[in-house]
């Protein structure tokens, strides 16, 4: 069976790994096509070069950098706007013009509450929304290049009974994990085969991995067995974009 091609557009370079590196690693390793879109910070930043690696550890590619700043960071991209204050179609069709060129036949991105609730990730999710409908209208954004339609848009979640251990991580630091219903939970993939690849990948964020408040932070400071028990799942949300010949196509379990 042919394992499908992915494409992930997270908000902010460390999104990719934290949310969906074993499975992006599972994918590169079985000859699927990767890549990740990242919305926001500067291609001439320093994120930029921590994002390459944790994408050469990933098998995911070079960068796709949107660009626009973070919403807490002006100074993650000099003169451009916040990503919640750009214009909605025109980060609809810059995402667009990604996914006719890579032509992914699953695309990864937040959920609805973008897990932690920042703006950056629920305004991608809405953006992503939005692109892959878009994709496969040839009336829409003709300028972005020809047609295509990915079969499944997945987004990355984390249900109520199966994220306690993260959402008490995050708690110690005032911060709040918002989990979903776990009926809503769709795909639950162990990634324990990648997790050596996957927290290679986080840490590869070395200004995140430095900050104490910071995911990457936070699980930089517990021991191996701890760590590796919160990040061993990954779990999401599917939608079915499409009819796919002989079944749907599913995320590798």
């Amino acid at each position: 069976m042919t394992v499908p091609s992915l494409m992930g557009v997270f908000a902010h370079p460390d999104d990719e790994s934290l949310a969906a590196g074993g499975v992006l690693a599972q994918h590169a390793a079985a000859g699927a096509h990767t890549a990740v879109v990242t919305v926001t910070w500067s291609p001439d930043s320093h994120r930029a070069g921590e994002l390459a690696e944790a994408l050469r550890i990933l098998g995911a590619g070079e960068p796709r950098m949107l660009g626009y700043a973070d919403h807490r960071i002006p100074s993650s991209a000099p003169g451009q706007p916040r990503l919640c204050d750009a214009p909605l179609d025109e980060a609809v069709e810059r995402v667009v013009a990604h996914l006719r060129a890579f032509h992914p036949d699953i695309v990864l991105t937040h959920d609805a509450y973008g897990s932690s609730g920042h703006p950056d990730h629920i305004r991608t999710h809405q953006v992503v929304l939005l692109a892959v409908h878009a994709a496969g209208l040839e009336d829409l954004y003709p300028q972005a290049g020809p047609p295509w339609q990915p079969s499944a848009l997945c987004l990355s979640a984390h249900p109520h009974s199966g994220a306690r251990d993260l959402g008490d991580l995050v708690a110690g630091v005032g911060k709040r994990l918002r989990t979903v219903p776990d009926d809503m939970i769709t795909a639950t993939i162990d990634v324990r085969p990648w997790i050596a690849q996957k927290w290679a990948a986080i840490h590869a964020h070395q200004s995140e991995a430095a900050r104490a408040r910071s995911l990457p932070g936070l699980l930089s400071g517990l021991p191996a067995r701890a760590r590796e028990r919160i990040l061993a799942t990954e779990w999401f949300i599917r939608h079915e974009l499409t009819p796919t010949p002989g079944g749907p196509r599913e995320l590798t379990a």
